[in-house]
């Protein structure tokens, strides 16, 4: 994939068209590949996103879908949607290349799986944010498989960092030092966690370092507060199975505090995932998903005691296709 370092490839006016320019990518075909399927994420991350369940027609690469207003919040006019408890879909990349979304149904559940065209093959990891802090993401951070990382927003893609191969874990959790955008956090091959703080357009600061110690985990993860005090948390896995919280401090020098344990038993996952809020109760949430395939979904509390509920299904089976969620 190709971006523009700085300046515009191509106008991407999402608020004043219906559907978006697709540009034209020169290289060879898994750019022009990945092109199509970024494009086409921007477009779910415009109708999806902000506000909106797509219509029945599944959105493409050339078109933005009917928007209206989701039926989890007609159906829930005291929901409580914000950027610390956002209200994002779960994104699906399947093992060949497919791409899908799910929208929640606002009860603790996912709508149906909706459908993109685009093969997302050379996609090694992407990450939504709500940079406008508005509670519904705007854009989307793709690492792609020249270890790239892209930023598709409201306006037109472009390059914002090179060089990720080195890292492992890549997410953002939110703001994790008050500004409006959502940051990124990243772990070396040698356990160290880094920060790259996120501007207004998508680009990213040049990386602070979090601290060493990190690869003790195999499970990073969190979006947004999870322990009701206005401050973005995250949450870690340890090879033993126990969960741990990372409380925010607000203070980019030093994001987190020290850890505290908040349960045993989580190593029956092979993904965690830190998501909005799912069920609109004013909490971000939490989904795992366990080796036969089923999704589980951990509702959050608000309270640092004990930030998740006991879990509750919400997919079955079937959820081992997909390589990739977030």
């Amino acid at each position: 994939m190709r971006y523009a370092r700085g300046t515009s490839v191509v106008p991407f006016p999402y608020a004043y068209r219906t559907e978006p320019y697709v540009p034209h990518v020169p290289g060879r075909s898994r750019g022009r590949a990945l092109s199509r399927a970024l494009t086409a994420a921007t477009a779910v991350a415009l109708a999806a996103v902000t506000a909106g369940t797509a219509s029945a027609d599944a959105p493409g690469p050339g078109s933005v879908p009917a928007v209206r207003p989701p039926a989890a919040l007609a159906a829930k006019p005291d929901a409580r949607i914000s950027p610390d408890a956002p209200f994002l879909p779960l994104q699906a990349v399947r093992r060949d290349g497919g791409y899908y979304f799910y929208v929640p149904d606002g009860k603790g559940g996912l709508g149906p799986r909706k459908t993109v065209d685009g093969d997302w093959n050379a996609v090694k990891g992407a990450t939504a944010v709500d940079h406008d802090r508005d509670g519904f993401a705007e854009g989307t951070y793709i690492l792609d498989g020249r270890d790239e990382v892209g930023y598709f927003g409201k306006k037109s893609p472009r390059l914002v960092a090179t060089d990720w191969g080195q890292y492992d874990s890549f997410f953002s959790p939110g703001t994790l030092g008050g500004s409006k955008e959502s940051d990124i956090l990243v772990r070396d091959r040698a356990g160290v966690l880094w920060l790259y703080l996120a501007k207004a357009d998508g680009s990213l600061t040049g990386r602070k370092q979090v601290g060493p110690g990190w690869g003790q985990y195999t499970a990073i993860t969190g979006r947004a507060d999870l322990t009701g005090d206005g401050r973005t948390d995250i949450v870690a896995r340890d090879r033993k199975g126990t969960l741990w919280l990372y409380k925010g401090t607000g203070d980019t020098a030093r994001p987190f505090k020290s850890r505290t344990r908040v349960g045993d038993g989580w190593n029956q996952f092979n993904l965690l995932l830190g998501t909005g809020d799912v069920d609109l109760d004013g909490h971000p949430d939490l989904i795992a998903r366990d080796g036969k395939g089923a999704l589980w979904l951990y509702k959050g509390t608000g309270r640092a005691s004990a930030p998740f509920k006991s879990r509750t299904l919400i997919g079955k089976s079937g959820w081992n296709q997909y390589r990739l969620l977030f």
